[in-house]
């Protein structure tokens, strides 16, 4: 079992990406596929983390699913104020699922654990994930209230987890701490709405 580290993501990202187009160039030609039928997801994030986000998206993006980010949104005012928080409380009630990039930066935002608790409200528990993402080199370290919501993970080879064979890929895990402990794979947790 694996979270996705810091450089996966980055990898990710510039193996799928097309060169010529900047981040802002190829989120709109993801807007601008057709989002009937698919799953729509608001993708918390720090937003000083584009590489990181960038990646995510890509990886979600080949999952057929359609991406939420606030400051894609033609809707929202040019500067922070109360008019953000309603508009962002809309578009997560608004989105099928929740997904929070965990990065060490977005666990201490204060934006994004505002926003983790609106998709706690909204969503909990089988529409909100967490996608925890790593350091390089070291264990995901995110803080404790974490632990209550289910996760993002690879299983990089098929193996036995949990008590069940699992075959190689990725799954959405429910904590031991509320006592569902399902694993679901990550595109039959997509279709769940």
């Amino acid at each position: 079992m694996s979270f996705i580290s810091e450089s996966q993501l980055k990898n990710y990202r510039r193996s799928t990406k097309s060169y010529s187009l900047t981040l802002n160039e190829s989120l709109k030609n993801f807007k601008n596929e057709s989002s009937y039928y698919k799953t729509k997801i608001f993708l918390s994030h720090k937003h000083d983390e584009l590489e990181y986000l960038e990646g995510a998206i890509f990886f979600l993006k080949n999952l057929g699913v359609d991406i939420y980010v606030d400051w894609q949104d033609e809707g929202m005012p040019r500067t922070t104020s109360g008019y953000t928080a309603v508009r962002i409380k809309q578009k997560i009630s608004d989105n099928h699922k929740f997904i929070f990039l965990a990065t060490e930066g977005a666990i201490n935002s204060k934006w994004c654990n505002w926003e983790l608790g609106l998709g706690d409200a909204a969503k909990y528990i089988e529409n909100i994930a967490i996608l925890p993402v790593k350091n390089d080199y070291s264990d995901f370290s995110g803080s404790e209230y974490l632990e209550i919501y289910p996760y993002i993970f690879n299983l990089d080879y098929s193996q036995t987890y949990r008590n069940l064979y699992r075959r190689q890929g990725t799954y959405v895990v429910y904590p031991h701490v509320n006592g569902n402990e399902k694993v679901v794979p990550i595109n039959e947790w997509l279709q769940r709405r």
